[in-house]
């Protein structure tokens, strides 16, 4: 599983179903093995996806949030993301649940926009000082 981790920071396409997985470390079960094979045999059949940095002319930040409403049935809670380009190359991302439960999706996608908004703020000072 430390390796689907380490693996996680290339292909952001499994981190959700790695997370998962991880949850179960301490207690698995045949399922939770079977979700391990059935990852690694999505990656063998996907080598070729991955991050892919390109020089590109614009050096114009773009952010992109999104966010579900209620979507863990567990704790009704939302979950949001969001994904920031450098030109044509992604350079942040995250994705999780929100901290506090939305009354609607309008609440949850602002949610998610603040996260966004903060990030791309962040990264606009951070290249301002480089």
């Amino acid at each position: 599983m430390g390796a689907l981790q380490y693996l996680t920071f290339t292909r952001p396409d499994i981190c959700f179903v790695v997370n998962r997985v991880c949850q179960f470390m301490h207690a698995p079960t045949d399922s939770h093995w079977a979700a391990v094979k059935r990852i690694l045999r999505y990656l063998k059949g996907t080598t070729s996806y991955g991050f892919h940095i390109t020089r590109g002319s614009s050096f114009a930040l773009h952010g992109f949030t999104d966010a579900d409403w209620a979507g863990s049935i567990d704790d009704r809670k939302s979950t949001g993301g969001y994904l920031v380009f450098f030109g044509q190359t992604p350079i942040s991302w995250k994705s999780g649940k929100q901290r506090t439960v939305a009354r609607s999706s309008t609440e949850a996608e602002y949610k998610a926009l603040a996260d966004g908004t903060a990030e791309v703020i962040w990264l606009q000072y951070l290249l301002t000082d480089l």
